[in-house]
């Protein structure tokens, strides 16, 4: 493949001319980079927001269904004991879960602080300690 520069063969162009193509042709190259990389971002984020619209039609249907199961529980139990009280027995049930629940999502967060990561802070403090005692030799 024959390449010009201003209609001439690249063979008899000037350092200087072939310098000034090279370096306009790779600014080309890196801006056209530049909008497939956008094009690319933008589909992404287009499809990143179709999935997330999703998932929130997916928790609201599962918090419907929810409410729908403690309904049943709660009729269920009404078989044998006074409505009220059958429903105070599904509360209780539901705030044990959600008290327990909570304490170990508590407990894994105070064992996830201080968010400092200590093995690499340990393996960091070790390398700085070979590199002194090296330096020092």
């Amino acid at each position: 493949m024959s390449h010009t520069i201003d209609g001439r063969s690249a063979d008899t162009a000037s350092v200087a001319e072939l310098v000034g193509t090279t370096a306009e042709q790779l600014s080309r190259l890196v801006r056209e980079e530049a909008k497939l990389a956008a094009a690319e971002a933008q589909g992404k984020a287009k499809r990143l927001g179709a999935g997330a619209g999703l998932v929130a039609v997916a928790a609201v249907l599962a918090l419907l269904a929810a409410g729908a199961l403690v309904a049943a529980a709660i009729a269920a139990l009404a078989q044998v004991l006074p409505v009220w009280a059958a429903a105070l027995v599904v509360v209780g049930g539901l705030v044990l879960i959600a008290a327990l629940v909570g304490l170990l999502g508590w407990m894994s967060i105070r064992r996830a602080t201080p968010p400092i990561p200590e093995q690499a802070a340990a393996s960091l403090r070790q390398d700085m300690a070979v590199i002194k005692n090296r330096s020092r030799r």
